[in-house]
C-alpha cells in the first residue's frame, strides 16, 4: 500500500482486503484502480477548484469526472481533505455548464485545445461540444451526493443556482428543439455517428410531448433518434434532486417547482411514450424515439443506460417493464450484446463488435440482487484486464489482450464501486 495514501482510504483498501482475504489478486486490482484517479488525473487549481482529465485524453468530461471521483465519496464523510477536493470539483463543473450547457468536454485552461475543429459555438475553454443530457445531470447527481454523505452545503453557490436555471432553461427548450433550440453541430471529414444530420440540427423528433432532446449518447455517438430514453430517465432523477435542495438548501420554492413540473413532463413522456410491446420479452423501453413512431431497442456500455436504470434511481410506474428491459439488454436481442470465451456483456456501437466494456459489466453487477452474481462479474472484470492491472474501455470477449484505452480512468473507478458494493460499503443517495 502507497505510503501517501490518506487514512480514509487505508480504512476501505483494508475493508477490501479483509472482503477479499482468499483472493490476494483481487485486492491488488483494486488498490491499482482506486489509488490511479487521484495519483493521475486530478489536478488541485489555483481557485480552489479541482480539475480531472478523463485519462488518456487531456480534457475534463462533465458526466467521466463525476464518475471517476464517486468512490471517494465515501471516504469523503471523515476526511475534510477529500471533501475539499470533491466540493472544489463540484464548483468546476457548474463554472463551465455556467460558461457553455452545450457543452461536454473542457480544457484545464482557456487555450483553444480542442478534438477537431467543428462547426459550432466553440470557445478557447471547449475541448468538445456534443450536447449529451447526462453531462448536465451528473454535476447535479454529484452535487447532490455531496451533500449527502458529508453535510457541506458550500458548493451550493451562487453559481450553483444560476447553473440550475440554466439547465433547466436547455431542457425546457429541447423539449421543442426543432422550433427553438439555438444548438447545432457539424463535424466534416468524420464516421457518420460523430456529427449530427441536417446541416447540425439532427433527425427530426416530434416537439412537446414532455421528452427532452439529446444530441449525442453518452458514448459521444450521435443519437439516431432524438429523444434518449436512459438519459431522460436520468434527467427525472436530478430534477428531484433540483427540487429536494431548492426546497430543503435554497429555502426557494419557485425554484423547486419549476424543477418538480418539468420532472413530471419528461416522466410522463417516457412512462406514455418510450414503451413498446416486443414478441418475446414483452413491454420494454426504447433506447431512442423520434416522438413519431420510430425507435431503437438496444442498449449500450455508457452510462446512463437503461441496464443503470435501478443504479441511477429512475423509479419507473411498471416493475415489470424494468424486469423486461433488463432480460432484453442482457440477451441477444440487444444488438450490441456480445457472448465469447473469456466474457459476455454489453458493448457499444462506439467499439468493434464482439467488444464488452468493464463500465457495462460494472453497472450488471451493482444493479443484480444477488451477491454471488457480483461476484461473478468482479471475477470476469478481474480476468479481462489485458494483463495490465487496471480496465479499459472495450475488450474482445475471446481474447482480452486485445481492448482499447489504455487508461480509461472511469472504468477504473465502475470496478472499484462494484468492489467495495460487494464489501457493503455503498455510496449514500
Amino acid at each position: 500500500m502507497k505510503e501517501n495514501l490518506p487514512e480514509s482510504l487505508r480504512k476501505l483498501i483494508t475493508k477490501v482486503g479483509e472482503t477479499f482475504a482468499d483472493d490476494p489478486a483481487m485486492v491488488e486490482l483494486f488498490i491499482n484502480c482506486f489509488t490511479n484517479t487521484l495519483d493521475t488525473t486530478v489536478k488541485k487549481m489555483e481557485d480552489g477548484t479541482t480539475h480531472v482529465i478523463t485519462g488518456d485524453i487531456p480534457a475534463m468530461w462533465l458526466r467521466d469526472s463525476v464518475a471517476q471521483v464517486r468512490p471517494y465519496l465515501v471516504a469523503a464523510r471523515e476526511d475534510s481533505e477529500i471533501a475539499d477536493m470533491l466540493v472544489g470539483l463540484s464548483k468546476r463543473q457548474f463554472f463551465f455548464i455556467n460558461h457553455d450547457p452545450y457543452a461536454n468536454a473542457f480544457n484545464q485552461e482557456d487555450n483553444g485545445n480542442c478534438w477537431d475543429h467543428d462547426e459550432t459555438e466553440m470557445t478557447g475553454w471547449l475541448w468538445e461540444r456534443k450536447y449529451e443530457i447526462d453531462s448536465l445531470c451528473y454535476p447535479v447527481q454529484f452535487a447532490y451526493l455531496i451533500w449527502k454523505n458529508t453535510d457541506r452545503t458550500d458548493h451550493f453557490d451562487a453559481a450553483f443556482v444560476k447553473g440550475l436555471h440554466t439547465i433547466l432553461k436547455v431542457w425546457k427548450t429541447e423539449q421543442c428543439h426543432e422550433e427553438k433550440s439555438p444548438y447545432s453541430f457539424v463535424r466534416r471529414g468524420c464516421y457518420y455517428t460523430d456529427t449530427l444530420s441536417r446541416e447540425g440540427k439532427g433527425a427530426l423528433v416530434k416537439s412537446g410531448i414532455g421528452l427532452t432532446w439529446s444530441g449525442f449518447r453518452p458514448s459521444d455517438d450521435a443519437c439516431v433518434y432524438g429523444y434518449l430514453i436512459p438519459s431522460n430517465m436520468f434527467a427525472d432523477v436530478v430534477l428531484g434532486y433540483m427540487e429536494t435542495i431548492a426546497r430543503d438548501v435554497l429555502d426557494d420554492e419557485l425554484l423547486a417547482a419549476e424543477a418538480a413540473e418539468l420532472k413530471k413532463e419528461i416522466h410522463n413522456g417516457i412512462e406514455s411514450m418510450a414503451i413498446v410491446n416486443n414478441y418475446y420479452y414483452g413491454k420494454i423501453y426504447a433506447y431512442e424515439m423520434d416522438g413519431y413512431g420510430q425507435y431503437l431497442l438496444m442498449d449500450d456500455a455508457n452510462v446512463p443506460s437503461l441496464l443503470a436504470m435501478d443504479y441511477l434511481g429512475y423509479e419507473a410506474d411498471d416493475r415489470e417493464v424494468v424486469e423486461n428491459t433488463r432480460r432484453f439488454v442482457l440477451s441477444s436481442g440487444n444488438p450490441y450484446y456480445y457472448e465469447g470465451a473469456k466474457a459476455k456483456g454489453i458493448g457499444s456501437q462506439h467499439t468493434r463488435p464482439d467488444y464488452v466494456w468493464h463500465i457495462a459489466l460494472a453497472i450488471q453487477g451493482l444493479t443484480s440482487k444477488n451477491q454471488a452474481e457480483k461476484r461473478r462479474i468482479l471475477e470476469m472484470m478481474k480476468d479481462t484486464d489485458g494483463g495490465k492491472g487496471m480496465m479499459h474501455e472495450g475488450f474482445d470477449v475471446n481474447d482480452p489482450s486485445q481492448y482499447t484505452r489504455e487508461w480509461f480512468s472511469w472504468a477504473n473507478a465502475m470496478f472499484c464501486e462494484l468492489v467495495l458494493d460487494y464489501c457493503g460499503v455503498r455510496v449514500e443517495k
